[in-house]
């Protein structure tokens, strides 16, 4: 993939990135921010979605929905952090069955109220019985792990992929807090 698009006039136009959240702690959306005042020069290269950054695993029905729709508008989907790549935290309750952790919570724990239930909402999106990475449902092209990435991945890896290298982080730039 080339970083520098050209357009019918065969000039330069910036690219556009955007990026969405599912099930996670939105440390990488954190990280990316913590570029402090080096965004301003990423911002520069910026245009209309050329690179996605998504962080998060998948959770639930709606998480599912964001994903495909974001994908389908972004021309290179990058997966950020380890909710993302394999699931991370959230993914830890794949080895308990939703119903009975949903009975656990309303039904059984201590000190409930006598109407404790269940929510039942249609507007709650329902619970996937195990988490799942993104790569599971939509075509990932880059893969940014950390977890966070810190800032000086984020900068690193997204000037490389601006300048149409395949990004490469060091040892130094890989971190998981």
């Amino acid at each position: 993939m080339s970083a520098v698009l050209v357009d019918a006039a065969h000039e330069p136009r910036k690219l556009k990135v955007a990026t969405v959240s599912l099930a996670g702690c939105f440390g990488c959306h954190t990280s990316f921010l913590d570029i402090d005042e080096r965004l301003l020069a990423l911002i520069k290269q910026i245009g209309t979605c050329d690179i996605g950054l998504i962080e998060g695993g998948l959770c639930n029905s709606e998480n599912v929905l964001v994903l495909r729709a974001f994908r389908a508008h972004c021309k290179t989907l990058v997966a950020m952090g380890a909710c993302a790549i394999n699931g991370g935290l959230p993914a830890e309750r794949n080895r308990f069955d939703v119903g009975v952790l949903l009975e656990e919570v309303y039904h059984h724990r201590e000190g409930l109220s006598a109407e404790s239930a269940i929510p039942n909402d249609p507007e709650l999106p329902l619970l996937l019985q195990q988490v799942r990475p993104i790569h599971a449902v939509v075509h990932v092209d880059y893969f940014l792990p950390g977890c966070p990435p810190s800032a000086d991945a984020f900068w690193s890896f997204l000037n490389d992929l601006m300048a149409g290298r395949t990004p490469h982080l060091g040892h130094a730039l890989m971190h998981y807090d």
